[in-house]
């Protein structure tokens, strides 16, 4: 049996999830009828969710966009409250363009109202790192990731501004970049298409004769043996691509083909052997680079309509249901990560920062067979455009600087 998809997902996340009740007048001294009662309202029914930090930096716009925060089918229904000392509430986002002078913490907090009132409400804080938290360091930055990261326009986007005059001299570390090869002194990352937290500690297929697009390679996280087995050898992939020395600051930005094609029945099964991954890979690079900050990218949501998972996926998996997966596996990461005992380890909110209704590549095409008359929707439905990659490389940036003036 599915589980009741509104109560599977009612669960509160950590200490930065709140829920509430709807605001019920007092009863008469002589009760009403039955019929004329409303049930109790469920304690955060629409899974409203936030990361414990938000991170920005002068200069660089952040957003919290509300469609990211729940699950529901239609956000358009609900009204979002924001109650924040610096930015804008629009009507499916809040935007914020720091200055340097807004360096600091501010509270934020967002209320949701339904047609009955009052639905759930939760808080976090917004951090503004200091435009030059960093400057005068020589650094090394390793960015783990799957297609959004082999699409290279999110890294770029990092080095873009990390080339500021205000910021450390990094160095990008990696054996894929642009072209499928590293940049050298420029883009370089550890980004495949279709990979996830299990590929990089289990993939042991050798290099193949021929040289398809993308390359079907082996983790070079593992070293491969005659017998075919593989051992996580960090030592050696740092010796290969960052003169032998471990990088200062790691990020990761999987989850969407782990939990891609997942099911109400098998989700949380899922779910359990995606963090057993994320576990081994982590402690990995812990023991390897026991310096180095490490980040967690929650997971990306997809594109704002059916019509991009349509046109990627036919009748097979519906917004919906990626929706629904993403975001039980950002609740999950949430509770994991966001509690780590480890101080150099954070969550990256990558997730609150993309818009899916414009972001997201587009296709204009005629209404059907039989009507000329153009439409545009939405035809990539986890892929972001480019302007949607620059909003994650915007968060990434963020969350370095704000890490680099700790």
């Amino acid at each position: 049996m599915k589980k009741n998809l509104l109560s599977m997902y009612a669960l509160a996340c950590g200490t930065a999830i709140l829920s509430c009740s709807c605001m019920i007048a007092p009863s008469p001294p002589m009760s009403p009828p039955p019929s004329t009662s409303l049930p109790p309202p469920r304690p955060n029914p629409i899974s409203l969710q936030l990361p414990e930090v938000i991170y920005a930096v002068p200069g660089v716009e952040i957003n919290v966009y509300f469609d990211n925060i729940v699950l529901v089918p239609n956000p358009d229904a609900y009204v979002f409250d924001v109650i924040c000392a610096k930015g804008r509430n629009d009507a499916k986002r809040w935007r914020f363009l720091p200055k340097p002078e807004d360096v600091g913490e501010f509270k934020w907090k967002v209320s949701v109202y339904g047609l009955t009132g009052l639905v759930a409400q939760a808080e976090t804080k917004i951090v503004v790192a200091k435009p030059d938290a960093g400057k005068g360091r020589k650094l090394s930055v390793l960015i783990v990731g799957d297609s959004l990261t082999n699409a290279g326009v999110y890294p770029a986007r990092v080095f873009e501004l990390m080339s500021g005059d205000d910021n450390p001299a990094i160095t990008m570390v990696g054996s894929n970049g642009p072209g499928y090869k590293p940049q050298p002194g420029g883009v370089a990352h550890e980004g495949w298409g279709g990979w996830a937290w299990k590929t990089f500690i289990s993939k042991t297929k050798p290099h193949p004769k021929e040289n398809p697009t993308p390359p079907n390679i082996p983790s070079r996280f593992l070293v491969v043996d005659d017998e075919g087995k593989g051992t996580i050898d960090l030592q050696n992939y740092f010796k290969l691509y960052n003169n032998g020395n471990p990088p200062d600051i790691v990020t990761f930005q999987l989850g969407v083909n782990d939990v891609f094609g997942a099911n109400d029945d098998n989700l949380e099964a899922r779910i359990d052997d995606i963090l057993s991954s994320a576990d081994v890979l982590i402690a990995a690079f812990r023991q390897a680079a026991p310096y180095a900050i490490i980040g967690v990218g929650l997971v990306t949501p997809g594109a704002a309509s059916q019509d991009a998972f349509g046109a990627n996926y036919a009748c097979g998996q519906t917004r919906w249901q990626y929706k629904k997966n993403q975001h039980r596996l950002n609740q999950a990461m949430l509770q994991k990560f966001g509690q780590s005992a480890d101080p150099l380890l954070s969550l990256i909110p990558t997730h609150v920062n993309l818009d899916c209704e414009n972001n997201f590549p587009k296709t204009t095409e005629p209404v059907n067979v039989g009507n000329e008359a153009q439409i545009t929707r939405l035809s990539n439905g986890v892929h972001p455009a480019p302007a949607g990659y620059r909003q994650i490389g915007d968060t990434f940036y963020a969350w370095m600087k704000a890490q680099l003036g700790r």
